[in-house]
């Protein structure tokens, strides 16, 4: 459902992920470390032009693993799944394995 929605200009299309609620052994964690402000780039903008109308590329990829701000982005729902737009530099860095 989100390949039919591309971001203008410098936006980013992310899912945010949820981490587990539980463990693997059944042990429920508590709110405070189910709060991880990442998600995973779904679709991503052609980029902004600067002054020379040169394209300023995207510093993010699509599927790349992102850090999000705690507040910010605009929140979109494309079917039963909810997505948020955020402005290239909005996004704090990409997170790998």
């Amino acid at each position: 459902m989100a390949k039919r929605l591309i971001p203008c200009l410098n936006r980013v299309l992310v899912e945010k992920i949820v981490p587990p609620s539980k463990t693997t052994a059944g042990i429920l964690l508590p709110e405070k470390t189910s709060k991880l402000n990442s998600g995973k780039v779904v679709a991503v903008g052609p980029g902004s032009h600067d002054r020379d109308g040169k394209l300023i590329p995207l510093s993010v990829k699509q599927g790349d693993t992102v850090l999000l701000p705690e507040y910010g982005g605009t929140e979109v729902k494309l079917g039963e799944k909810e997505y948020h737009l955020y402005r290239d530099d909005d996004i704090l860095g990409t997170l790998h394995d």
